[in-house]
């Protein structure tokens, strides 16, 4: 997107080995930002995105931290407020699904969703509000679902914790808004990514106005504008990027 420059800017993208999260840090990267790609496992994944970014002259490291676990979100802030003085920008993109039926659902499952989904967005957002209070501004975005506006059968626990972030950000757009920070969601529609490759695409396609499934690029060209300049009054927003499939 042209017009965008996030030079001197420190951005943390969680989740941002793969699909949503690897396209919004080249994003961010590609605008001038210094991107720190997080990651729990995907080690290769997670080099191959800085890589990318460092390929194009700009700026990223990988940082290996689970989003479900709160000691370890804490220890990474500190450590990118210790290297870098300054944090601009968090992505929420960090998440899971596990479909079932509402009546099937395993305990163990739910806690999972609600760890990694809920409480890691919650957190990260916690932490980095800290630093940003301190800067009077920054930029928060995290990255629901369509599924958290609607829901949908087989996914009332991910429809949950996709909800729940919904109000989430519109509760924290509230709170932080007073000292110069801006926190808005992204509701994804049908996205080709790992997540979606075992669904029926066709079916899908037949439902969307714009007769075409979603890709990670045009995510991040949303989260790009949220996290620049061109959003300076836009805040507690939820975004829907999903060619109409969702009205």
């Amino acid at each position: 997107m042209t017009g965008i420059d996030l030079s001197a800017q420190v951005a943390l993208v969680t989740g941002a080995s793969r699909g949503i999260g690897a396209a919004t840090a080249k994003s961010l990267g590609m605008a001038g930002a210094h991107v720190i790609v997080n990651y729990k496992n995907s080690h290769e994944r997670a080099r191959e995105v800085v890589g990318e970014i460092e390929s194009t002259g700009g700026s990223a490291e990988a940082m290996c931290f689970d989003v479900a676990d709160e000691s370890q979100i804490s220890k990474h802030f500190n450590e990118i407020m210790a290297r870098h003085g300054r944090l601009d920008i968090l992505v929420n993109n960090a998440g899971i699904s596990k479909d079932a039926l509402f009546l099937r659902v395993k305990p163990e499952m739910l806690n999972e969703m609600i760890e990694v989904n809920l409480k890691g967005p919650f957190f990260c957002t916690f932490h980095a509000a800290r630093y940003m209070i301190k800067q009077r501004h920054g930029k928060i975005v995290t990255v629901s679902s369509i599924i958290g506006l609607g829901g949908n059968p087989g996914q009332s626990v991910y429809a949950t914790t996709k909800a729940g972030l919904i109000g989430m950000t519109k509760s924290f757009a509230k709170e932080l808004g007073p000292r110069g920070i801006q926190v808005n969601a992204i509701a994804p529609g049908f996205v080709d990514t790992e997540m979606t490759s075992g669904i029926d695409r066709q079916a899908i396609v037949e439902q969307i106005p714009l007769r075409k499934t979603g890709s990670p690029d045009d995510v991040a060209g949303v989260i790009l504008f949220l996290c620049s300049d061109l959003s300076a009054y836009i805040t507690g927003q939820v975004i829907v990027v999903d060619g109409g499939l969702y009205m």
